[in-house]
């Protein structure tokens, strides 16, 4: 098997990111928002990640900006997806850690994400409502979950805004 490479997603990447995301989930949604996110200029490109297995593009992870209704922006993990064939062989978990030690070196203090609660954990995502951080929609307090970066400060606190892109 081929060594894996993390990246930065380009141009000609998108139609294998598509094709992670559809096969990944199952559906076009997530795919459909991958797009609907960069058209709109709402995603962060230096941490929007590919993993390359030699020249396959077999796992992707995307970071857009949101913005808490207090006005401080944060950054939003959604979605992140692995080839079904590829996963639970450390592909995600190698998204995840690099994805977040790129954000670390941005001004963003908080990444929200909504995820397995037996997932994101691993990786220092704690529950929003420890932080004063709100969902803008109805999910079980263990899903939604927030990892303070070195921006952070207590003072971001608030109810997650999303692009419009998210539908919400």
């Amino acid at each position: 098997m081929p060594a894996l490479a993390i990246r930065a997603e380009r141009p000609e990447d998108h139609a294998a990111v598509r094709r992670v995301h559809e096969l990944a989930f199952g559906e076009a949604d997530e795919a459909d928002l991958v797009e609907a996110l960069r058209a709109a200029g709402h995603h962060v490109p230096r941490l929007c990640l590919v993993a390359v297995a030699g020249d396959d593009v077999v796992g992707h992870i995307f970071f857009s900006e949101a913005r808490l209704d207090t006005g401080v922006p944060v950054l939003a993990l959604a979605p992140m997806g692995v080839l079904p064939d590829r996963q639970r062989q450390g592909v995600g978990s190698v998204l995840v850690r690099e994805g977040l030690r790129r954000a670390a070196a941005t001004d963003f203090p908080l990444v929200v994400v909504v995820g397995h609660a037996d997932y994101y954990p691993r990786f220092g995502f704690e529950r929003g409502e420890d932080h004063g951080v709100a969902c803008p929609f109805p999910v079980s307090p263990e899903a939604w979950m927030v990892h303070p970066l070195p921006a952070y400060r207590p003072q971001a606190r608030g109810t997650v805004e999303y692009p419009e892109a998210f539908g919400l």
